[in-house]
């Protein structure tokens, strides 16, 4: 593992924006991942009250302090948008899963000093993620 993913892993808390009710996609797996190997996740979903049993917050000014780690899976021109309001939050780490990676996102974490991972690393691969 490589210095910015240790620095992630090292958190309290994990925020997953674009966490999903859908069990099929990459939004409700990751935090399914981060359930599996016994992490803190607090899903990021305006329109769920709760996802896998976790409650959800509508957005990432919601999160609770101990998030200092945002997993991002939400298509490019959402990421920027998520990027903004982590940089006001003061998420100190983000990671965007493949396709969800924007240059103007990448650009805006590095300019606010973010610690970020998006060179199509993926979460799922990294902690051995595997569908139940």
């Amino acid at each position: 593992m490589t210095p910015q993913i240790d620095q992630f892993l090292a958190a309290k808390a994990f925020g997953v924006a674009g966490a999903s009710t859908n069990r099929d996609k990459y939004g409700n797996k990751v935090l399914r991942c981060y359930q599996l190997n016994g992490r803190k996740a607090v899903p990021i979903n305006p329109r769920a009250e709760a996802i896998e049993g976790i409650p959800c917050v509508a957005d990432v000014a919601s999160l609770p302090d101990e998030v200092t780690s945002l997993s991002v899976i939400t298509p490019p021109k959402i990421t920027e948008e998520v990027v903004a309001a982590a940089i006001a939050r003061g998420i100190k780490n983000i990671w965007m899963q493949p396709g969800a990676e924007s240059p103007a996102a990448v650009a805006a974490c590095k300019a606010a000093g973010i610690n970020v991972i998006a060179d199509g690393s993926c979460l799922l691969v990294v902690l051995g993620y595997r569908d139940h």
